[in-house]
């Protein structure tokens, strides 16, 4: 029978485990303290009996990312992570440090299913969801490895969030628990490229963090080539769904936006977003797109990203333009996964 993974597990479930082996509710507690502690074996679990450590040896497992690769940024020191899953799948994540503190970026999937253009996370499709551990694990074996301790995490690594929903609120309800990470949800972002009907059930949630959104184009017709979801969820519908998410949370959405040469970053395409978003609490974060091998899209110069925002300022909105960290390691979520599993399937050639 395959063992329970307890860093997966939030207090109430970890409660009910502890109770149908028979042990004192306050186990529990005790436990969920030991595991966001950073202990890897029920050994270190020095206030627990024996014969508790052994059940629970016997039944569960505390999940373990093992780091496979590490980048640091010679430029900035941000550090790129590639960890190797238990099952032998690679993930990325991206530890990035601010004035303010230290930024994790984590992702939610092994690969992508959205088909975004501009992304290298989903060239090769989705592989399978992360579990809430899986999540977690990435910020406490960042913060072990590096010292560093994190203030703020934002879920725009490999993966659609919103598409991996369950294991993603777990993530976020043990994570901001105060014997868990005890990270505020005002300090964790979530980023979706638009899964409408899962936009309505994170409002019913009611969780102060927030909600980014990947834009990208404004025009429906140009978005939907970019971004494959818009024929699923189109941008009309979009816009309802974060009225309403506005209306029940009162939490300003982020909107993100990758500047592409040629492609979107028009007066045309300035008039537009303002008229999408004129009126809503929104701020608008413009990012330089990171150029990936397979794609063709190639970043605005800088003067144009600039012109765009002081367009887009003029027509009423907020706006900045997301800072460039990790440009010699190719921070951008999915490069370093492709690149070492291309160099594996070489190997595997040449053997």
């Amino acid at each position: 029978m395959e063992k329970i993974d307890l860093k997966a597990l939030t207090p109430d479930e970890l409660s009910a485990l502890i109770a149908s082996v028979g042990e004192a509710p306050f186990r529990a507690k005790q436990i969920f303290k030991w595991i966001y502690r950073g202990v890897s074996s029920f050994d270190e679990m020095t206030d627990l009996s024996k014969t508790l450590r052994e059940k629970l040896a016997e039944k569960c497992t505390i999940g373990n990312l093992i780091i496979e690769k590490k980048q640091v940024s010679k430029i900035d020191g941000t550090i790129k992570y590639l960890f190797r899953l238990s099952d032998g799948n690679l993930i990325e994540s991206v530890l990035m440090s601010y004035k303010h503190g230290n930024t994790i970026c984590v992702s939610s999937q092994v690969g992508c299913r959205m088909g975004c253009r501009f992304c290298a996370s989903t060239i090769g499709g989705l592989v399978r969801n992360l579990t809430a551990s899986e999540i977690i694990d990435q910020i406490m074996k960042a913060e072990a490895d590096s010292g560093k301790k994190i203030s703020n995490i934002v879920m725009m690594g490999i993966g659609e969030p919103l598409d991996n929903y369950e294991n993603v609120i777990k993530f976020l309800k043990i994570v901001n628990h105060p014997d868990g990470l005890g990270i505020g949800y005002r300090h964790i972002s979530l980023s979706t490229c638009g899964i409408v009907d899962r936009i309505y059930d994170l409002a019913k949630e009611n969780l102060p963090i927030t909600l980014s959104i990947s834009l990208h184009n404004p025009f429906r017709e140009e978005r939907k080539k970019i971004m494959p979801v818009d024929a699923i969820y189109p941008l009309p519908k979009l816009m309802e769904a974060l009225r309403a998410y506005l209306a029940v949370t009162g939490r300003r959405i982020s909107v993100e936006y990758a500047m592409i040469r040629g492609e979107n970053d028009t007066d045309e395409c300035a008039k537009e977003l303002a008229k999408l978003f004129r009126g809503m609490l929104v701020h608008i974060n413009l990012i330089p797109i990171n150029n990936v091998r397979e794609r063709d899209f190639v970043k605005s110069d800088t003067k144009q990203i600039k012109r765009f925002m002081e367009q887009l300022e003029k027509l009423g909105l907020s706006v900045t333009v997301r800072r460039e960290l990790g440009s010699d390691i190719s921070a951008a979520c999915g490069q370093l996964r492709k690149s070492v599993i291309e160099e594996q399937k070489q190997e595997v050639i040449k053997a």
